[in-house]
This record gives structure tokens, C-alpha cells and sequence, in this order.
């Protein structure tokens, strides 16, 4: 168990997610943890969710996230010029973790004077412990900070540690991602139904196969190529399918949704920073 107390400035659901993910691994206690948030829902809900944190409005901000030694900013990129406004509770001994999408560590530290950074682009699926995740370090972050939030992070699924300049391609592939394997999973489900499936069995069946297949790269290690290569028999059915996938620039499409995406990030970051 981590003997940090742990803060989060924004009480929302990858909050939530997060301190979920925690107590489920047994790596803090609820009364390790805090949150402040301007909406009373969640608030609320993070209380109800999370027993034993400590939960207040933004004007306790200082009496709430004072004692923490790990302050998560966890608020929309449009409302951290806010959430930084009231810095006084942030001194050299704290860890501060940015998980606000498109916010460079330049602009955390123009906000800053003290505090050690680093930013993280951790993704939805986190709330079912099922998250892919990326940090940076920033100014003055050491290698015990790297290992706790790497620590922290791979407790609600998988992290990696990048360069802060690829955390736009972090972006435009696992934080937007699972939007697009969405996309997928109900277009798949949709082909059922043209085939003859029930709604309910189609979907629980392509959402299933989506997360084999996944497990399946991630435990074997293998190249999907390869892994493909063994369902795709000479003339069979899924050769068949595969041909169509490939008519319609299924790849070249995805390609392009990752790039236009990570581009975006890079947009809305310049525009931050």
C-alpha cells in the first residue's frame, strides 16, 4: 500500500475512475484521497463512491489539497487556466499530474512556480481498469515520481513512458481509440443483424470477439499479421470478409482517424500553451 495521500483538483469520472482503480488494487486507503469540484453532483458522487475521501467545493481548496503529496489535475483542458488560479496549496514537496488532454507541460509550468510536473494521457476505458496510458516528466520530476505514477497508472490498465512530444500520437491513438473501436464493435454487431442475429447476441458477440482478439496480441506477443494470417484459411469465409475490409481502405481509414486525431491534439495544444 502507497502511504502517499493522493488529491485531485476536478471530482469527474476519469477521477473517479482513478481512485476507483486504487482502492480495487489495495494501493491507498478512501482516506488517502481527496477532491475538490465546483459541481455539487460530482461531489457528491465521488463521496458516495469513494468512502472515507475527503470531498469539498474549490473554496476549500487549500485546507483540502494542502496535506496531499500528489495533486491529479483532473478538469477539461478549457478550465485549467481556472483550476491553477488558487496555487498557494502547491509547494516543492508535491507531485502535480496533469491528465487534461492537449495542455503542454510548458504551460503547467508558466502556472506553477513549485511543484514537481508530470503530464499523463490516460483513456476512458481506465474506468472499467482496462486503460492505456502515457506520462512525460517535467521540470524537476525524479525517478521515484516516474515509478509511482507508472505504479498508479498501471493499476486501471497499462502504462508506458514517452517523450512529452508524442503524447499527441498517445492521443490520437489510445485517448481517442476507443471511440473508434466503438465504431467498430457496432459496426460488427450490425453485420450480425444483417445476417440473422438478434441485436442483444450480436453485440455481446462483437464485443467479445474485439476484446479476445486484443487479449490475445497483448498475451501472445505475436504480430496481429500472424494472428490474422491463422483465421484467414485458403478460400474460407474470413479471407472472404478480409477482401472487403481491404476494398474499402479499412486500414488506410483507421490511419487516417489516428493522424487527424493526434493533429488535433497538436492544434489544441498550441492553442494552450
Amino acid at each position: 500500500m502507497l502511504s502517499e495521500r493522493i488529491g485531485f483538483v476536478g471530482a469527474g469520472q476519469m477521477a473517479l475512475a482513478l481512485a476507483r482503480g486504487w482502492l480495487a488494487a489495495g494501493l491507498v486507503r478512501g482516506d488517502q484521497l481527496a477532491a475538490i469540484d465546483p459541481v455539487a453532483a460530482a461531489r457528491e458522487r465521488f463521496a458516495a463512491e469513494i468512502p472515507g475521501a475527503h470531498v469539498c467545493d474549490v473554496a476549500a481548496v487549500a485546507a483540502t489539497l494542502g496535506p496531499c503529496d500528489v495533486v491529479i489535475l483532473a478538469v477539461k483542458p478549457q478550465q485549467m487556466t481556472a483550476a491553477l488560479a488558487p496555487t498557494g496549496f502547491i509547494d516543492d514537496q508535491k507531485l502535480v499530474v496533469s491528465i487534461a488532454a492537449g495542455v503542454p507541460l510548458a504551460a503547467l509550468e508558466s502556472s506553477l512556480a513549485r511543484g514537481r510536473l508530470v503530464r499523463v494521457m490516460p483513456n476512458t476505458p481506465a474506468l472499467v481498469g482496462q486503460g492505456a496510458s502515457a506520462y512525460a516528466l517535467g521540470r524537476g520530476a525524479t525517478p521515484a515520481d516516474a515509478a509511482l505514477v507508472d505504479r498508479l497508472l498501471a493499476a486501471v490498465g497499462k502504462a508506458v513512458r514517452v517523450d512529452e512530444k508524442l503524447l499527441d500520437a498517445v492521443t490520437g491513438l489510445s485517448g481517442s481509440g476507443p471511440a473508434f473501436v466503438y465504431v467498430l464493435i457496432e459496426a460488427l454487431a450490425d453485420g450480425g443483424v444483417l445476417a440473422g442475429l438478434s441485436r442483444d447476441v450480436a453485440l455481446t458477440l462483437a464485443a467479445q470477439t474485439v476484446k479476445g482478439a486484443a487479449q490475445m496480441v497483448l498475451e501472445t506477443g505475436e504480430h496481429p499479421g500472424t494472428l490474422k494470417d491463422r483465421v484467414a484459411s485458403p478460400g474460407g469465409t474470413t479471407i472472404a470478409g478480409l477482401a472487403v475490409l481491404e476494398q474499402g481502405n479499412f486500414r488506410g481509414t483507421l490511419l487516417r482517424a489516428v493522424q487527424a486525431a493526434a493533429e488535433r491534439a497538436t492544434e489544441l495544444g498550441q492553442k494552450k500553451a
